[in-house]
């Protein structure tokens, strides 16, 4: 497929560059390749595949990422993302890659089915779900991943923890949801080869800070100091639609192999 991507430089851009390259797709970035900014109109004659990854936010911050302008955030995302579903109706396969954000309002411990009615509690994921509803009703494919992690700048997420247990503290209790990054990408590229639509979600360990200090310590082969255990709860995306497709992430043994990476 000719593939036009969006977001190629950001953390998750990168790995959706080199699985659909990986797989044989010709892919024409929109904002490298193509000059071309959220917001902007852009003709995408001719291609197979739309997959829209780009996103405005303060470095570092998805949720709170508009800072002092939510206007212009919501401008740039919402607006902007509107504006590229109306200038690839044409495209026969799209995908939006969205956020388990869109979820954020429900009580801790649901589980986040793929038919489940989104419930955003931040500017962040309301500005997720409003574009991700627009382009479904457009008969395209949204992913709602959860947070991911991935060797280069998909793991500088942990790098304060890691320092912090380092210099002897340990960090704070918390358990959350990941998933690697290539895991991610290997998902939205069976998404449009398969032509399928609809909401589709990317989630596979729930990891326990205590869990991810342990296995760090065993990678650099000295003892770190641990957090409590986290046993609260935590909503869970289900994952049903994808691996129906074949999808497996890499699991526990992936994440080993990349904290003796990172």
């Amino acid at each position: 497929m000719r593939i036009a991507l969006t977001g190629a430089s950001g953390i998750f851009g990168g790995f959706l560059l080199a699985a659909a390259r990986a797989r044989g797709h010709r892919v024409v970035t929109l904002g490298g390749d193509i000059p071309w900014r959220l917001g902007q109109a852009v003709d995408l004659a001719g291609f197979d595949a739309l997959i829209h990854a780009a996103f405005a936010h303060l470095p570092g911050r998805y949720r709170g990422g508009e800072g002092d302008d939510p206007q212009g955030f919501t401008a740039a995302n919402l607006t902007g993302s509107l504006r590229l579903w109306a200038d690839s109706r044409a495209v026969p396969r799209r995908l939006f890659i969205s956020s388990r954000a869109v979820f954020d309002a429900l009580p801790a411990g649901t589980l986040l089915a793929e038919d489940r009615p989104p419930a955003p509690a931040s500017l962040y994921g309301r500005v997720k779900a409003e574009a991700e509803a627009a382009l479904l009703a457009q008969g395209g494919a949204v992913l709602r991943a959860t947070g991911l992690y991935g060797p280069g700048r998909a793991g500088e997420k942990w790098a304060p923890l890691f320092a912090q247990a380092a210099a002897g503290a340990a960090p704070a209790p918390r358990r959350a949801t990941e998933v690697h990054a290539a895991d991610a990408a290997r998902a939205a590229l069976l998404i449009l080869e398969a032509g399928v639509r609809g909401a589709f979600h990317a989630s596979d360990l729930l990891l326990d800070r205590r869990q991810l200090i342990a296995a760090r310590a065993e990678a650099i082969g000295r003892p770190l100091p641990l957090p409590a255990a986290d046993d609260g709860p935590v909503s869970v995306l289900d994952c049903n639609r994808l691996e129906s497709l074949g999808w497996r992430p890499g699991g526990w043994p992936q994440l080993g192999a990349t904290l003796a990476r990172l």
